[in-house]
């Protein structure tokens, strides 16, 4: 008996610096050959940034088929496909269909998912969040403090609580890992003085049953997370920065399917 084919994802991650992607085998969560990266367009409007995605999801013709949907990362609130916001890339993208604008220059089904939410997607199906149930808060602590928040396994899209005010500031201001090294701080003291404070406000508000710290600086999680209190187990992701492209590339098969299969080769190999 032949062995079985792994159902396959395609996902690409849209960031400010560098557009990435990757087929993905979603029994495993891992990426089947390497990504392909790109620099993003300068500067970054939506015709130049879908032409660059559009090479890349032609770029793996021996891995995934043409049907398979696509999964897309984006830095923006995401609304029914439309960017609502714009970061790090032009601002031209604001009120943009990007699912659209993306599926016809792919040629291809397309989910277009904010970049925090496919991560968290990421670790729930396959890294350290994975089959919890319940509340489930991912908070990315780098220049800002994104967040993304599942519920049994689905996605509560576009929350923002890196932007909560807390004592008089905007939580990020304050308890970044941008600020840790701006103000000089030590691991302990950022993280007693600062994260402290900012998690036990979000667990007060939301009570979740875990919660995954993403960012890189989850590579060197030992060095703060010990000095957190919270009521919540609090952990370091696991997929790091394969996370967004896993996350959407599941998030597409979730909502269109898997790729329909040609089921004309399908007729010939049976008969070979």
């Amino acid at each position: 008996m032949a062995p079985s084919t792994p159902e396959v994802g395609l996902g690409i991650d849209i960031g400010g610096s560098g557009i990435k992607g990757a087929p993905v085998d979603l029994g495993q969560g891992t990426f089947l050959v390497d990504r392909i990266k790109r620099a993003t367009p300068r500067p970054a409007t939506p015709a130049a940034v879908a032409g660059v995605v559009a090479e890349i999801a032609d770029a793996f013709p021996e891995h995934v088929a043409g049907s398979a949907p696509l999964g897309v990362t984006f830095p923006a609130v995401i609304q029914h496909g439309v960017a609502r916001s714009a970061a790090n890339v032009d601002a031209s993208w604001v009120g943009t269909d990007a699912e659209k604008l993306l599926a016809d220059a792919t040629g291809r089904q397309v989910y277009v998912v904010n970049d925090a939410d496919a991560a968290a997607v990421g670790e729930h199906r396959y890294g350290a969040a994975r089959d919890i149930r319940g509340v489930v808060l991912l908070t990315t602590l780098g220049t800002g403090i994104g967040t993304a928040l599942l519920v049994d396994g689905h996605l509560v899209p576009n929350t923002e609580f890196g932007h909560l005010e807390i004592d008089g500031h905007d939580a990020e201001t304050r308890a970044a890992s941008s600020v840790q090294d701006r103000e000089g701080l030590s691991y302990e003291q950022w993280a007693r003085e600062r994260l402290q404070r900012y998690y036990d406000e979000v667990e007060r508000l939301l009570w979740p049953d875990l919660i995954v710290v993403g960012g890189g600086v989850s590579r060197i999680a030992d060095k703060f997370l010990p000095f957190l209190r919270l009521n919540a187990p609090i952990v370091p992701a696991e997929l790091r920065n394969t996370a967004g492209i896993v996350g959407a590339a599941c998030l597409a098969v979730e909502r269109f399917g898997p790729a329909v299969p040609d089921l004309g080769t399908q007729g010939a190999d049976a008969q070979g």
